[in-house]
């Protein structure tokens, strides 16, 4: 079955850097899939924080754009995000999603998320 793992979140000081992985299995053409990082608090709805298609388009929320670059490799159906210039406020369970509308309905799946702490 299709499986997307989060890995690369950790404890980190305001003003530095972490990059997020997000790594598929069981999807054969990962390159069609269109791919989103989300983030979440406590109490609080998740919010997209960046997303790449399937094209390399990218997109970022306001708070992110300057700091956070999201890749992907294809070859390793694995995308990245590269968060730098880290606040408190970015600290959140980082979730990876995947999607992709096919003609017979959509196909979306979701990891387990990964914890980024922003603190001193």
């Amino acid at each position: 079955q299709v499986q997307l793992v989060e890995s690369g979140g950790g404890l980190v000081q305001p003003g530095g850097s972490l990059r997020l992985s997000c790594a598929a299995s069981g999807i054969i053409f990962f390159n069609i899939y269109d791919i989103g990082w989300y983030r979440q608090t406590p109490g609080k709805q998740r919010e997209l924080v960046a997303s790449i298609t399937s094209g390399f388009s990218t997109n970022y929320a306001d708070f992110v754009k300057g700091r956070f670059t999201i890749s992907r490799d294809n070859a390793k159906n694995t995308v990245y995000l590269q968060m730098n210039s880290l606040k408190p406020a970015d600290t959140a369970v980082y979730y990876c999603n995947a999607d992709f509308r096919a003609p017979s309905g959509p196909e979306n799946y979701w990891g387990k998320g990964t914890l980024v702490n922003v603190s001193s």
